[in-house]
């Protein structure tokens, strides 16, 4: 007779159990249409919210567009929140590790446990749904629209205080927008995924401002066309919202670069709040601070009550961006940065100028073929000395051979090699930045694929 099994055994086949489990379940969530495959229609992902008891209304939400940003944004808003203790639940999208990393509940990934029995409760409703909508010839819901669902009943499950919930894409037709929120926030508006939103930054204003709600407080960031600044405001007014604009209600006193970060002062709506340190490198990272804290007292008093500094001061300390500008390695210093359009490689340029000095960088380039690679590798060009090419995983980046040609335009044949796989790619450009001694760097960028994937080939995945 076999001894019964002790208590490590039972919870390591429990283990095993919810990982097969949580295997199978992403393969069907990733068997659907991908998130970069836009179906703009609220339809869907509204009949699952309603058979389900729309659970996105039984929480205040922050609702968070923009074109960069947005996820930095949506982090340190969720520090603030949580310094001042409160439960919150955070969507934000893409991943780069884990689809967990998508939904977080007091400021962890959510378990898998927890994200199986969300999705149990709602995937019978989903297949009622796809039934109908193919019968009628429309799509299935897609991977996107599936998370969302997955991430509003798991916040109700908790139950959370507050739900911090970044789009998708756009505004208006992007899954998230059947939650109205009770703050909406706008970070910078830019070209990005024109095939969806718009050829122009006004038509992308104008999707987006379709998360401003009635009745809500509007926070945008400083808009560098005029245009967009008027639509946003327009919407305001239509809706009846309050909106609150970077550079005018708020925005950025005085900043320093410190060590790890940098030192500022932040005119909130409600207070100026001084000796400030952010764990984050780069004005636009400054900037998005700013918007969040703006943020927070829009939701907490209407933007009329001050924060208290010390608590302030400690959720900003304690906010995490992973993949943003971010430190992976030192001996040679190798960073990793998630810009994927022509602004984001703005700010990744603009703050590698201000928060680093060295004398030989060296950039890990790959970028998605839909993307603007030409004018990405123009505007990083005066801070790279020299580009390794490569490609990651994704199917959708673009091959080695084409980009080298895109960069050899751009940077010069003898600055550009081209290798095929990221890990030889990556080895190869710390060895060029090792003969530059302590002054010597590596740039892993171009996509957020770029960002993870170099992450995890230096053994790191904390997010």
């Amino acid at each position: 007779m076999s001894p019964a099994p002790d208590s490590s055994q039972r919870e390591a086949a429990r283990t095993l159990e919810i990982t097969k489990r949580l295997r199978e379940v992403e393969e069907s969530i990733l068997a659907r249409t991908p998130e970069h495959d836009l179906e703009p229609s609220l339809d869907r992902i509204r009949a699952v919210m309603e058979l389900a008891g729309d659970p996105q209304h039984t929480y205040p939400v922050i609702h968070l567009t923009g074109t960069n940003g947005k996820t930095t944004t949506a982090r340190v808003v969720e520090s603030l929140l949580r310094e001042m203790g409160l439960k919150t639940g955070r969507f934000t999208s893409p991943h780069l590790h884990t689809m967990l990393e998508r939904i977080a509940i007091g400021g962890r990934n959510i378990e898998a446990e927890k994200f199986l029995r969300a999705y149990d409760e709602v995937i019978g409703l989903i297949d009622l749904v796809d039934a109908k909508s193919v019968a009628e010839g429309e799509p299935r819901m897609t991977y996107f629209e599936v998370l969302v669902a997955v991430a509003y009943v798991a916040f109700a499950d908790a139950p959370v205080d507050v739900a911090i919930v970044e789009v998708g894409m756009g505004g208006s037709w992007d899954a998230t927008n059947v939650a109205d929120g009770v703050v909406s926030v706008i970070t910078p508006i830019a070209l990005d995924h024109q095939h969806f939103l718009g050829s122009t930054e006004t038509d992308i204003a104008l999707e987006k401002s379709g998360i401003i709600k009635a009745g809500s407080i509007a926070v945008s960031a400083e808009q560098a066309d005029p245009a967009v600044a008027a639509i946003l405001l327009e919407r305001a007014q239509e809706v009846d919202a309050q909106l609150a604009v970077e550079g005018e209600q708020f925005g950025i006193e005085a900043g320093d670069v410190a060590v790890g970060g940098q030192a500022l002062s932040v005119r909130g709506l409600a207070a100026t709040y001084e000796d400030l340190f952010l764990p984050f490198h780069g004005t636009h990272m400054a900037q998005n601070a700013a918007v969040a804290i703006a943020a927070v007292e829009a939701f907490l008093g209407g933007g009329e009550q001050p924060l208290d500094i010390d608590v302030l001061k400690a959720g900003l300390a304690a906010a995490t961006s992973p993949g943003r500008l971010e430190v992976v390695r030192r001996s040679p210093t190798v960073l990793v940065d998630a810009a994927h359009n022509p602004a984001g490689a703005r700010a990744l340029r603009d703050g590698l100028e201000e928060a680093f000095t060295f004398t030989r960088l060296v950039g890990v380039v790959s970028i998605l073929k839909d993307k603007d690679a030409t004018e990405m590798l123009e505007i990083l060009e005066p801070v790279l000395d020299e580009v390794i090419v490569s490609r990651t995983t994704s199917p959708r980046a673009m091959r080695p051979n084409d980009l080298g040609e895109i960069a050899k335009g751009v940077f010069g044949e003898s600055r550009v090699t081209v290798v095929d796989d990221l890990p030889d790619a990556l080895d190869r450009a710390a060895g060029i930045a090792d003969q530059a001694g302590v002054g010597g760097g590596v740039l892993a960028t171009g996509s957020v694929i770029t960002a993870a994937e170099v992450r995890m080939l230096l053994g790191v995945t904390d997010v």
